[in-house]
């Protein structure tokens, strides 16, 4: 567990939504001692989650929109399990070596890769996640290059076959993909048929395709596959995956590494 003056800024904002679904209310006062962060900076944060509708400003502090923050899932899909995926995505960056060509897709642990590969150098990213190009745009020694497409508001994607063609003269030396689930035999699957028809075809682009994602993905089937067993070279996740399905995978020849 990361202390509070470590943590990533997505990592804070789920702890704070955390600590409102306990207690009902929190101030900036009481959040600025907690987290180890000037006031200033937890105005933004509650500023911030009060325009993704999850709380609502009050004098000095916020409270919930509504009972059950996470009921609002779409709003909260980067802020739950941050800590996990914040893990995940350092394992991942740590797998970029200097000079590597690679696609990150809009998920929110792939974001979490790129959040982690901000000090890397002579690194290119290919993406199509809005958020993922924002996150990286002060980061000097890496290279950041935006497929083209239709736009995806819920996802902040850019999907379609204009991206994928955009996509062919490159050599990608890896591809870090989240997923809605995996299990056998689907594979990866996504929620979004759109989605996964734009990420099957990077997938075989990848010499090395690598799944990112957390415990709570084993065993979820979503609607559209994108990516077989037998296409997976690795996936990283956290402790807590269902041990037999992961021995079913890794029987598969796919690598499993619990970060």
């Amino acid at each position: 567990m990361n202390t509070p003056r470590d943590l990533y800024l997505e990592e804070r904002r789920q702890l704070i939504i955390e600590r409102l679904d306990r207690q009902g209310r929190v101030s900036v006062a009481e959040l600025s001692k907690a987290f180890g962060v000037s006031k200033a900076t937890i105005r933004v944060d509650l500023q911030a989650l009060a325009e993704q509708q999850i709380v609502v400003r009050t004098h000095g502090g916020a409270v919930p929109a509504k009972p059950g923050l996470y009921e609002l899932a779409l709003a909260t899909r980067r802020l739950q399990h941050v800590i996990e995926k914040g893990e995940i995505g350092a394992a991942g960056a740590a797998m970029v070596g200097e000079g590597d060509a690679i696609f990150l897709d809009s998920s929110s642990t792939a974001l979490a890769v790129a959040q982690r590969l901000k000090q890397h150098r002579r690194v290119t990213v290919l993406t199509n996640g809005l958020a993922v190009a924002q996150e990286l745009r002060e980061a000097l020694g890496v290279t950041v290059v935006v497929v083209g497409g239709r736009l995806e508001r819920e996802t902040q994607s850019l999907i379609g076959s204009e991206g994928v063609e955009a996509l062919r003269k490159y050599n990608i030396q890896k591809g870090f993909f989240g997923a809605h689930g995996i299990a056998l035999p689907e594979g990866l699957t996504d929620i979004s048929a759109d989605e996964a028809d734009f990420k099957r075809p990077v997938v075989a682009m990848c010499r090395q395709v690598i799944g990112v994602l957390d415990a709570t993905k084993w065993g979820q089937v979503g609607l559209a596959s994108f990516a077989a067993i037998a296409d997976i070279d690795i996936v990283l996740t956290n402790a807590g995956a269902p041990a037999g399905l992961v021995a079913q995978v890794q029987d598969q020849g796919v690598e499993v590494r619990l970060v």
